[in-house]
């Protein structure tokens, strides 16, 4: 026969078993593990959010040397030689030197919408005026966004271009888009985002507040403006 212990210890684990013979975990400690994870979720997502301008995070990228010592590293080696010629294209050598980092100048932005005249924005951009905005955008439209831009002195390594957008201090949009890594040419660069839609209806017309911002991989800003635009119900009569 059993003992007492025995008999005791099988009760017991009896009542933490169901009837299929699976641990029932109380409801309580159940929710409050749903929660947690929730907010785990947040704080990674608002981690995310404010990644910007650090870098690559976790990755040792290695020391940066200039572009004319890893062109002449290896000179002598004719398959690596032919491979970082068709890489770097039609890169000045002369005008590299050995400049270690990177200079990208955004020569100009463009809002492009079917069957209109593209909305061309100055740069550098005018200091901010609270009465009248950067650009006015038309609810309902399709557009892209259209950069124009130069590299020089080093390889750019994963540019990107980054939008937030707030109206009465709230966020409601962010924006991210890869453009790519580029080297020091004499050609502008050209790159075209995915098309996007404005959104429409009463809530969305009004006036809103932006930053955009160029970053690499090294967390380097190349541009970063702060700026208003305005969402209407027709395009201005002006555009």
């Amino acid at each position: 026969m059993a003992s007492e212990d025995t008999r005791s210890a099988a009760k017991k684990e009896d009542n933490l078993m169901g009837k299929d013979g699976e641990e029932e975990i109380d409801s309580s400690e159940e929710e409050r593990f749903k929660r947690q994870m929730s907010e785990a979720a947040l704080y990674a997502t608002e981690d995310e959010d404010d990644d910007e301008g650090n870098g690559a995070q976790g990755i040792d990228l290695g020391p940066r040397i200039s572009l004319k010592s890893e062109i002449e590293k290896d000179k002598d080696d004719e398959s690596l030689k032919r491979w970082k010629e068709q890489l770097l294209g039609s890169v000045d050598l002369n005008s590299v030197g050995e400049t270690l980092e990177p200079e990208v100048e955004i020569l100009s932005l463009s809002i492009v919408c079917s069957g209109r005249p593209d909305i061309v924005l100055s740069v550098p951009v005018p200091p901010p005026n609270h009465k009248r905005p950067w650009f006015i955008l038309k609810e309902g439209s399709h557009y892209k966004l259209k950069f124009t831009f130069m590299v020089r002195n080093n390889i750019v390594s994963g540019l990107k271009y980054t939008n937030t957008v707030r109206k009465a201090g709230i966020k409601v949009d962010k924006a991210k888009e890869m453009l790519g890594t580029f080297s020091p040419q004499l050609e502008v660069y050209t790159f075209e985002t995915s098309e996007e839609i404005i959104p429409s209806g009463f809530f969305v017309r009004g006036s809103y507040s932006a930053r955009m911002k160029f970053v690499d991989d090294d967390g380097k800003s190349h541009l970063v403006i702060n700026y208003s635009f305005d969402i209407r119900r027709e395009w201005p009569s002006s555009s």
